[in-house]
């Protein structure tokens, strides 16, 4: 089993995180590493495990707890491993499979795990697994089943990457399909069938003609998306096709929950069969938590909207407030061109400390 030094550079501990294989559902090495750095050089925290999860906390009697969480998993390895290292200092850049999503984020908290050991908030840190596959998978769903009093807090920190700044609740997202009958026929005689991929062209006029919301949530600026993503149709090249079915994905502010974002499909495609074939809700800023506006003041001041969906939406679905807050550009996830940058990380785990001290 690989090994750990909790109390070394977060960098060089990112590095390591990177080089030990832990494509989703395949989890237990890191699992099983993590969780002995943890119960070795982490006596002070309560440390148990949960399927390919391993969970930590201490128990000071504090009047807050914040929770840091971070996922183990990573997508399919694409020519990207081992790490590669280049540049010295602040300047030297991380290359290599989970650098970015998020195995930076994952060090991060492992070191400060270690090192703060008389924080002013209890701290909690979970790091879970199958993040990156079907959310009915998600490690943080089996852990809100079977030890939910793990994921109670004040704060909720989530280390996906967000350029080093904190990126505050989340986008909703909704995937809908729109399917059209027609009949079929030859395409020598066409005028005797009714060809379901024309029937798609009122859809696609609405798509294009739609101006998405751009909405405004405590000061973040969340800006909706509605887009065609798959078309799928057609029987034979000298066949009129009776089906065609439209893809759609709906990205949505969090000052709409999933109801009234469906109606506002259904309003938007009224005349058209709508099926919801995926829905995840986002989730709101928070910002007004205390312990949420002591990280924001920590991290000097700056909150961008985060466009996109995370896991703070299954924390601000247990009423947590939620952030993330990680190194890394987040366009580089699930890319083989992952990197990070070394003064990233440290500037990270600096404001992370100084907010927890």
């Amino acid at each position: 089993m690989p090994s750990l030094d909790l109390h070394a550079d977060p960098v060089d501990l990112t590095a390591a995180l990177v080089d030990i294989f832990s494509v989703s559902e395949e989890e237990k090495v890191i699992a099983d590493t993590v969780q002995a750095a943890l119960e070795t050089q982490a006596p002070h925290l309560e440390v148990i495990r949960n399927g390919d999860a391993v969970l930590a906390r201490t128990n000071l009697g504090r009047p807050s707890r914040v929770m840091l969480a971070g996922h183990l998993d990573t997508v399919p390895v694409n020519e990207n491993m081992p790490v590669r290292r280049e540049g010295t200092g602040d300047d030297e850049v991380l290359h290599g499979l989970g650098t970015v999503d998020m195995k930076s984020g994952d060090a991060v908290f492992l070191h400060l795990a270690a090192t703060v050991r008389e924080p002013r908030h209890d701290l909690t840190f979970v790091f879970y697994d199958c993040e990156e596959i079907e959310a009915t998978k998600n490690g943080l769903g089996r852990i809100e089943r079977e030890s939910p009093e793990w994921l109670r807090a004040d704060l909720a920190i989530l280390g996906e990457p967000s350029n080093g700044g904190i990126e505050g609740g989340c986008q909703g997202t909704m995937r809908i399909e729109i399917r059209v009958e027609g009949v079929r026929a030859h395409t020598a005689r066409g005028w005797m069938g009714v060809n379901a991929i024309h029937g798609l062209a009122e859809p696609l006029r609405r798509l294009a003609e739609y101006t998405p919301r751009v909405v405004d949530i405590d000061g973040l600026t969340y800006r909706e998306g509605l887009q065609a993503t798959k078309i799928g149709g057609g029987v034979a090249g000298n066949v009129v096709p009776d089906e065609a079915v439209l893809t759609i994905n709906h990205r949505f502010a969090p000052d709409r929950g999933a109801e009234e974002a469906e109606a506002h499909l259904r309003e938007v495609f009224e005349g058209y069969d709508v099926k919801i074939v995926d829905l995840s809700p986002g989730a709101l800023p928070g910002l007004s938590a205390p312990a949420a506006a002591e990280l924001v003041a920590a991290a000097g001041g700056k909150v961008v909207a985060k466009l996109g969906w995370t896991d703070v939406a299954r924390f601000a679905a247990l009423g947590i407030p939620a952030v993330n807050f990680g190194p890394g550009d987040p366009t580089l996830a699930h890319t083989r061109q992952e990197n990070v940058r070394a003064g990233e990380i440290r500037q990270v785990a600096a404001v992370l400390r100084e907010f927890l001290s």
